[in-house]
């Protein structure tokens, strides 16, 4: 029974015969598709928390409706969605190639998430901050874009990277938009593997790639967020008399050892 399970989910054979399809474009696009769909994510989200927050009844609505549709919507429909419709309209860009829809499907979730993040932090800084910036001759969107989003964005540093955690998880579901073999991410991966060899071991493999990325960044934003309440380690206070008998010793032993 225990060799049976060890065979099915550990067998070393299979594991060296999936790990360089997993590392050479597994783990390669995992990685592509969640850094570059943050970091379009980030940009959608910025705008849509200015709008969010904006004194324009329309800007205001724009981004709640986009931002509670993209919620709303379970990741794969979403995926699936953008994949079918844009495909014809968008093939003069991206050639009939998928890479650029998941990229773009994954970015427009990405981007309603960190959106939210975004006006959440900017609604934390204190009012006193822009109307300082106004006071001191600055429009709206200079007081904005150089006062309140960049202290938005140090208090929010923690859910932006909780949400890359998200979407690196998220890569897993682009494989419905038919991607070719090379640009499969780490499950499909797996799972093509797993498929060939008729042994679990593959998927095995995929999970704990998926948990050398995502684990070592729980605990970043668990540091992150520590040193942001608590701030730097206080400096050790110096006592000026101990300081004196302490290099009083010193002095002492080095005359002696003379």
């Amino acid at each position: 029974m225990l060799n049976d399970f060890i065979d099915s989910f550990f067998n070393s054979e299979v594991i060296f015969t999936a790990l360089p399809a997993i590392l050479s474009y597994g783990l390669w696009n995992t990685l592509v598709l969640a850094l570059t769909s943050t970091a379009i994510g980030v940009v959608i989200g910025l705008v849509l928390a200015v709008f969010g927050v904006s004194r324009s009844w329309i800007l205001r609505a724009i981004a709640r409706v986009y931002t509670d549709v993209l919620r709303g919507l379970p990741a794969i429909l979403t995926i699936l969605l953008v994949g079918l419709s844009l495909a014809a309209p968008l093939r003069g860009i991206t050639g009939g190639n998928p890479y650029f829809l998941a990229i773009l499907a994954l970015s427009l979730i990405a981007g309603a998430y960190i959106g939210e993040i975004f006006r959440g932090g900017i609604l934390a800084i204190d009012k006193g901050q822009m109307e300082a910036s106004r006071a001191l001759g600055m429009s709206y969107g200079a007081s904005m874009r150089l006062v309140v989003v960049p202290q938005a964005a140090r208090q929010v540093l923690p859910s932006l990277v909780n949400q890359f955690i998200s979407i690196v998880k998220d890569t897993s579901l682009v494989y419905i938009l038919g991607l070719i073999t090379t640009q499969r991410d780490l499950f499909r991966v797996g799972q093509d593997t797993a498929v060939q060899t008729g042994n679990l071991s593959p998927l095995v493999l995929a999970g704990l790639f998926y948990l050398v990325i995502t684990v070592p960044l729980t605990h970043l934003v668990n540091f992150i967020d520590n040193r942001l309440r608590n701030g730097k380690p206080a400096k050790k206070v110096l006592d000026p008399e101990q300081d004196l008998k302490t290099a009083v010793v010193d002095i002492t032993g080095e005359e002696r050892a003379r």
